[in-house]
């Protein structure tokens, strides 16, 4: 069984919209909580902080630790390295911008970002992540 460990955050701005990534990795193009995979040796707040970076071009700070989910993905459903089960852990973070302006990720696990508000993520084609992170925000 393969391990994945990696940090997210919940992001919300002034007018209560949610930061969301669109990630174009998986069987299906979705969107999900901005975040990403632990490096080797790397912390998870340092992740997180890297990750939104990256994907949004947003400098953050991580306010609270929401959480931790976990997740075993049968090997018949994993997108890479079929037939072998994964089990990922997801640290969630709620955080807030401190610099930066929106941009999309070039070349990455996901291609543009953006501010939502719930009635519009009620819409959207997003990974069960969006909802599990905002649950543990208190947000739904």
């Amino acid at each position: 069984m393969d391990l994945r460990v990696a940090a997210y955050a919940v992001v919300t701005d002034d007018d209560g919209r949610v930061l969301l990534a669109r990630w174009t990795e998986g069987r299906r193009v979705a969107w999900t909580m901005p975040g990403g995979g632990l490096e080797s040796g790397e912390d998870p707040e340092q992740t997180v902080r890297r990750e939104l970076r990256e994907e949004t071009g947003f400098r953050i700070e991580t306010t609270e630790l929401l959480g931790i989910h976990s997740r075993v993905i049968p090997g018949s459903q994993r997108v890479r390295k079929a037939g072998v089960p994964l089990h990922t852990l997801r640290i969630v973070y709620r955080a807030r911008i401190t610099g930066g302006t929106l941009r999309f990720e070039q070349n990455g696990s996901t291609d543009m970002a953006g501010w939502f508000s719930l009635a519009e993520i009620a819409d959207l084609h997003r990974v069960k992540l969006v909802d599990i992170a905002l649950r543990m925000a208190g947000i739904i």
